[in-house]
């Protein structure tokens, strides 16, 4: 669960370090007070995107922290990443630079966003105040169905066959339109390839080539230089090996005299091993060269070859081997690709494989819909919409990469009434229910530890607000439950509550702070959420009333 979260020079908070509890925390304030800044910086936590309107005027950075209390399964991801640190605790750690650039930490390393991310998918699930319209859409109230469903990995597995078929498809149109135009493009690759594989220049080959030419063009230089070296340094008649053998026989006897002349004798020794032996290489090195003017010859016509090749399709003679496997490769894919009646085989067989995981994964989804219907039924009625029930319908469709279905959540309101789309419910209270009923279903089959409600409740009062905090109140007894409300009679049904407030800072800056309410304390902001302008002894008597129920 969230334990704490600090706030450095976010927005308009300057420094704040909020602990939070287990079971059903609510945070409260006048609008515009930054009660929701609280979930966009756990949000920057969690891996969202950064900006520079993250940073509070005047300063130079946001630092955000967020500890957590883990499992031993977050434990474990986080040892597979070398990202572990105390057991039991994570602490998460964003910094956004005045510049909009940010940094992340996970336990004091650095850490990817799509490490936060996958993290804070496991940590928290956050329903924010956008989601009633979100649920309009019929791609979000499909992707619900899947995602309570636990049907993802099939949706995503029909995904990926569509976009198979798709990609064959635009193969088999483009070799049926374009069938001329490839055709030619095929016959140019088949000259071109016919003439660079006729070389049969193997990679490297080119370099060796030069390497050999140039010693046969100077074979006779060559040896004649090497036999003169030679015959210098120890096979004529004054060399330098007889030099040092001369010197050598004039110091030895000295050497027995004084002990400092030893050195230079081991010295002139070594020399002269290194002399004869440089003269017996020199002299096999000029025996062996060889003067072969047909070799040269072949190898001047080899290169003559290659050079006209090179000039002709504006390669170096060295890029020819690659060349010609670039062109055998784009040869290979024209082939498959001008066989039509094998691309529209694969487009068929690719077709046949789509279908049967798309009906599939529309029977899953119309076997899970039933008790879907009928948990955000229960909900409804426990929310106030007495009657009211939820039917969720399928019309065919396309292939898509959805699948063959097309997914609608349809409501009635109240009993007797005939079920309409979400988007033709007039009630924005209505569609605030049935957002949150189908939320909280949807964390009942979610394992993570914090469910986070900002504004969920908004568009509802009177006695369905007590009905959403008894709710919330539930869901606070096996897990975190953190909710942003405006509604004193979900407030006061919070085991722990938090009032957000702006006030001026000595330097006249307006700045947020953020603090945990005593018992007295919530009386005061549960009445002042129940009241006007002035808050009277009846309202106050009636926020002791609504905190004493709970």
């Amino acid at each position: 669960m969230l334990s704490a979260l600090r706030l450095r020079d976010f927005v308009i908070v300057d420094d704040a370090q909020i602990d939070f509890s287990t079971g059903f925390n609510v945070l409260s304030g006048e609008t515009g007070a930054g009660k929701s800044i609280l979930i966009d910086a756990l949000l920057l936590a969690l891996g969202g995107r950064a900006d520079a309107s993250s940073v509070r005027d005047g300063a130079t950075r946001a630092d955000i922290v967020a500890e957590f209390t883990v499992d031993a399964r977050v434990g474990r991801w986080l040892a597979e990443r070398d990202l572990a640190g105390d057991d039991g605790v994570v602490l998460l750690r964003r910094v956004v630079d005045a510049d909009g650039r940010s940094r992340a930490f996970v336990n004091g390393h650095p850490s990817t966003m799509a490490q936060l991310r996958e993290l804070g998918e496991a940590l928290v699930d956050i329903h924010g105040q956008h989601a009633n319209q979100s649920l309009l859409k019929a791609e979000s109230q499909r992707a619900l169905l899947d995602a309570v469903a636990g049907l993802q990995p099939h949706a995503a597995e029909v995904a990926r066959l569509h976009r198979e078929w798709t990609a064959l498809t635009r193969q088999l149109e483009d070799a049926e339109k374009h069938g001329r135009e490839l055709a030619l493009e095929r016959d140019r690759l088949e000259w071109q390839a016919g003439e660079l594989s006729g070389l049969r220049l193997a990679p490297g080959e080119w370099h060796e080539l030069n390497v050999e030419h140039k010693r046969l063009s100077n074979a006779a230089s060559l040896i004649e230089g090497a036999r003169a070296a030679a015959d210098a340094v120890s096979e004529g008649d004054e060399t330098a090996a007889s030099a040092l053998s001369s010197v050598l026989t004039r110091l030895k006897p000295l050497a027995q005299h004084d002990p400092q002349l030893a050195g230079p004798v081991e010295l002139l020794e070594s020399a002269l091993i290194q002399v004869e032996e440089a003269g017996s290489t020199l002299a096999r090195y000029a025996e062996r060269v060889d003067l072969d003017p047909s070799r040269l010859d072949e190898i001047d016509r080899r290169m003559a070859a290659i050079h006209s090749a090179a000039r002709k399709f504006r390669l170096a003679p060295e890029a020819i081997p690659a060349e010609l496997a670039t062109v055998q490769a784009r040869l290979a894919e024209l082939a498959a690709a001008q066989d039509v009646d094998a691309l529209r085989a694969r487009a068929d067989e690719a077709l046949a494989r789509y279908d049967a995981a798309a009906r599939r994964l529309s029977e899953a989804r119309k076997a899970a819909a039933r008790p879907l219907e009928t948990q955000v039924t229960q909900h409804l009625q426990g929310l106030g919409m007495g009657g009211g029930r939820v039917a969720i319908v399928f019309e065919p469709q396309p292939p898509q990469a959805s699948g063959v279905d097309r997914v609608e959540f349809l409501v009635a309101g109240h009993a007797g009434s005939t079920p309409r789309p979400l988007a033709r419910i007039a009630s924005g209270g209505e569609l605030s229910r049935v957002s949150l009923a189908i939320a909280v279903i949807a964390a009942q089959g979610n394992p993570v530890p914090t469910l986070i409600f900002d504004e969920a409740d908004a568009g509802v009062g009177g006695a369905t607000a007590e009905l959403i905090g008894q709710l919330m109140r539930r869901l606070g007894q096996d897990r975190q439950v953190l909710c942003v409300t405006h509604l004193p009679q979900v407030a006061a049904l919070a085991h722990v509550h938090f009032s957000v407030g702006k006030e001026a800072a000595p330097d006249g800056r307006t700045v947020s702070r953020i603090v945990r309410l005593d018992r007295q304390q919530r009386v005061e902001e549960v009445a002042r959420m129940l009241g006007g302008v002035e808050i009277t002894q009846t309202t106050r008597r009636h926020a002791r009333e609504l905190l004493s129920a709970a």
